[in-house]
């Protein structure tokens, strides 16, 4: 079943049990998920769906700063549940250790890269997370290879 089938599954289960704000995070995946296909003109498959899903996490974190800066925690309150079922749709996210683990390897497959050659080493760990379909922070990637070559 792809992302977008189980979406409109679950759109419809949240109907029936009157989950408003489940719905209402479900109905903004699905808007979102429909205008990629929209602007592709052509049905979208699931790693472009999992794109969009990492891109809506990324600015509910962005949204999550903000409203504690702004002292609205409600708001950021909010944000987090949304995070955590957009993440339900989502393959597990990898942890701390398996990053270091691939920065490492790479980095040992290399060679030996210098700071500069940082832009290589992180398109490689990242199309390595990529070929073997795990969801991975770009950021956490980057502070990874920061600290193995620096």
């Amino acid at each position: 079943m792809t992302i977008s089938e189980r979406v409109q599954q679950d759109m419809v289960a949240a109907m029936k049990a009157r989950e408003e704000a489940r719905l209402s995070t479900i109905r903004m995946i699905k808007t979102a998920l429909k205008n990629k296909e929209i602007d592709k003109r052509a049905p979208i498959d699931d790693q472009e769906a999992m794109a969009i899903l990492n891109t809506m996490i990324k600015q509910r974190k962005e949204s999550i700063e903000q409203f504690t800066k702004g002292n609205r925690p409600e708001l950021a309150e909010k944000e987090a549940a949304e995070i955590t079922l957009i993440e339900g749709y989502l393959p597990k996210a990898v942890g701390a250790d398996e990053i270091d683990a691939k920065v490492k390897e790479t980095i040992a497959e290399m060679g030996s890269p210098t700071i500069k050659d940082m832009g290589a080493v992180m398109k490689n760990v990242m199309a390595k997370f990529a070929a073997t379909g795990a969801r991975v922070d770009g950021k956490q990637v980057n502070e990874a290879v920061r600290k193995a070559l620096g």
